[in-house]
């Protein structure tokens, strides 16, 4: 393979352009005999073959304005368009959703009956729980045994 090929396959195993891969000079023999892509890895590994670090552009106007978005200025209300629902907070709804999940999977496995089911189900409904794990820690309380197992189960659900 010829040096060319070899930059190229370096080039989409780094994920990085063409010109920004480098060979050592020492090492220039090595990458014209490579010839499959698992030799380019090894001339990758063996630190042969390398590619150039990333140029970070950024200009001082946005560094001045970064420090002071980190000190809580430039984020008033006059910045924020879009209401609160669109800029990201968790919807009551998806919330509702996630809790829900979990009651239903305790009530699948047996561990809550049908009427405990429906008590905690009314919670839910009227957000007395912030978060799943609000949820599980009140079942909990009211002397439901979950075990870890499945603690780590209902977290995933």
């Amino acid at each position: 393979m010829s040096v060319k090929l070899t930059k190229r396959t370096a080039s989409s195993i780094l994920k990085r352009g063409v010109s920004s891969i480098r060979i050592k000079p020492d090492a220039v023999e090595d990458a014209q005999k490579a010839i499959t892509r698992e030799d380019v890895r090894g001339l990758i590994k063996g630190g042969k073959v390398y590619a150039l670090k990333e140029k970070e552009n950024i200009s001082a106007y946005s560094k001045v304005l970064k420090e002071k978005r980190s000190k809580g200025r430039r984020r008033g209300k006059g910045r924020k368009k879009g209401t609160r629902k669109a800029r990201g907070i968790v919807t009551y709804q998806k919330r509702v959703r996630a809790q829900r999940r979990i009651l239903a999977a305790l009530k699948d496995e047996k561990v809550i009956d049908n009427v405990m089911f429906k008590k905690f189900y009314a919670l839910v409904k009227g957000g007395s729980f912030q978060t799943k794990m609000t949820l599980i820690s009140h079942i909990r309380s009211k002397g439901v045994g979950i075990n870890d197992e499945q603690l780590e189960k209902l977290k995933h659900i």
